[in-house]
C-alpha cells in the first residue's frame, strides 16, 4: 500500500513543472516536518523552525521527507530532521529566525 501511494505520489511530480514540481515536494516535505517540530522540538517556534529546515536540506532529503509525508513520519524521518537541524547554516537560521520568534512569543 504505501510503495503505491509513493510510486502515485512521484509519478504525479514528475508530470509537472521544475518549479511546480519543487513547490509539491517542499509542500510535502514541510507537512511531515511539521510533525516532527511539533513533537520532538516542543520549546522552538515551529514556522521558523520548519523554514530553517527546510531550506538547508537538500534535494534527496527533501524527496525523502515529501514521500514521508504520505504515511506520517517515522524514525528515519525524525532522523532526517535532526541530521538537517544541526547542520551549522540551519543552526544560523534558527538563530536568525526562531530566536526572534520565540522572545516575540513570550513578551
Amino acid at each position: 500500500m504505501r510503495a503505491t501511494l509513493v510510486l502515485l505520489g512521484t509519478l504525479a511530480i514528475v508530470a509537472c513543472t521544475p518549479a511546480a514540481r519543487d513547490d509539491v515536494t517542499r509542500s510535502a516535505a514541510r507537512s511531515v516536518v511539521s510533525r516532527v517540530v511539533i513533537d520532538r522540538f516542543p520549546s522552538v517556534p515551529v514556522q521558523p523552525a520548519i523554514d530553517c529546515i527546510i531550506d538547508n536540506a537538500t534535494t534527496n532529503e527533501l524527496v525523502g521527507l515529501a514521500s514521508d509525508a504520505v504515511l506520517g513520519p517515522t524514525a528515519a524521518t525524525t532522523e532526517t530532521v535532526s541530521r538537517i537541524a544541526q547542520r551549522p547554516q540551519t543552526l544560523q537560521c534558527l538563530a536568525t529566525e526562531g530566536l526572534p520568534a520565540l522572545v516575540a512569543t513570550t513578551l
